[in-house]
Parts: structure tokens; sequence; C-alpha cells
């Protein structure tokens, strides 16, 4: 419950260190719209496609398309929050995420990406009643894909950044701690070592999936 974000704590700058394992000082996205980068590092989805691995991102924050390059993903799903709302955009792509895994159909990584909460947050404000059942129903979107993977998948719950008041993107605690959850039959209950963050992320998916980690990525493997 005490791990790092980057700064600034704003979504896709935060998102693109979560994936390329970097800070936003070396990938250079500062704000949530996206630039090329000048010298551009390989991320999660380019180091396992490049592996002959399979990736499928489910999101409902438009931005969030720039974090895999063409030919990156074997599926992407959006539904649009701004034009369907959040809360029911959360619903229906966990009900995509089951329906996937039902059908048979298992990408070696899948990413969904679930925005009610941050938008309450900004709505609302952090720690509000309103943002308190927003992160509520995002565990139950969780719990509805947990109740579906095979079982040698493991899940990864976490958050880009936090927030204080209606906003975020500041170096104070409440902007920069995130959680980490990793949960997997192999793993025993414990906590992660001192000084987790979001950038260690991509390294232990990698990991986990016997893919050697980009040369540039500065993340270590978590377990």
């Amino acid at each position: 419950l005490d791990a790092r974000t980057v700064m600034p704590s704003v979504t896709l700058p935060c998102h693109m260190s979560l994936f390329h394992s970097v800070g936003t000082e070396r990938h250079g996205i500062l704000t949530n719209t996206y630039v090329p980068q000048v010298r551009p590092v390989n991320g999660l989805c380019e180091v396992l496609s490049a592996a002959g691995r399979t990736c499928a991102f489910f999101y409902n924050w438009e931005q969030l398309r720039d974090l895999s390059r063409p030919a990156s993903l074997c599926r992407a799903d959006l539904v649009a929050g701004k034009f369907r709302g959040f809360e029911e955009s959360n619903r229906i792509l966990a009900d995509r995420v089951v329906a996937m895994f039902e059908s048979g159909e298992t990408p070696d990584f899948v990413f969904l990406y679930l925005g009610w909460a941050d938008e309450a947050g900004h709505k609302y404000g952090w720690m509000t009643q309103e943002y308190l059942a927003a992160v509520r129903q995002s565990f139950e979107c969780i719990k509805s894909v947990l109740d579906v993977l095979p079982e040698d998948y493991r899940l990864i719950v976490t958050a880009d950044h936090g927030g204080h008041a209606r906003s975020h993107g500041t170096d104070a605690p409440e902007d920069m701690t995130i959680p980490i959850f990793l949960r997997h039959s192999s793993i025993a209950p414990g906590e992660l070592p001192a000084g987790a963050s979001i950038l260690d992320i991509a390294p232990t998916v990698a990991a986990w999936m016997g893919v050697p980690a980009d040369p540039d990525w500065e993340g270590k493997v978590l377990i």
C-alpha cells in the first residue's frame, strides 16, 4: 500500500512510466498529451510482442492508446468513458474481458484500465463517499475477471497515481502513493520489498513470462 508513482503524478505520464519502466524525464511525457519520444524506449507490449507473446488492451480513457506501438497488440477494446460514462464503461470492459476468457481466447498479457475512480475523484473529491463507491465498483469489476482467470495467470492490481481534494499531479504523498497487489497461488502472502515503484511492474511482468527486460528499463523485478 506504499508503492510510489512518478512526477508529475498525472495519468498519461504515469502510465508511460508503468509500461516503459523509466521516469518521466526519460520518456518525456509530462502531460496528458502524447508526444513522440526523442530517444524511444521500448514498452512492455513491444518487448513481449517481439518475444512472440500476445497482448490485449481494454480501456475507457482514449489517451492510453499511445501506450503501445502499432502491431504490438492482438486486441484493443476502447469503450470511451467520455461518451458512455466511466461507471458504465467500467462494467462493459470487465464484461468483455470475462467474455474473452470464457470464449477460450487467452492473450499472454491483458491490460484492463478502469477509469471511474479517477473520474469520481475529479468530480467529487478523493476519499469522498462517491469516490470510495467508485473504488468499490472497480474492485467488483476486478473480482469478476479474477473469477474466470485461467490458473496460470497472475493478477496485478495497481493505480497510476493517487489524489487529493479534486486533483492530483503534485509530489504530495496523497498523489505519489499507490497500491501494488500481486495475486497467484504461487505467490506467498506478505509485503513487497521496500521501495516498490510503478517502474517495477513492466520488469516483473516480463520476468514472469520468461522474457528479458529491455536494456533501457530502470525498474526491478518485485518477486
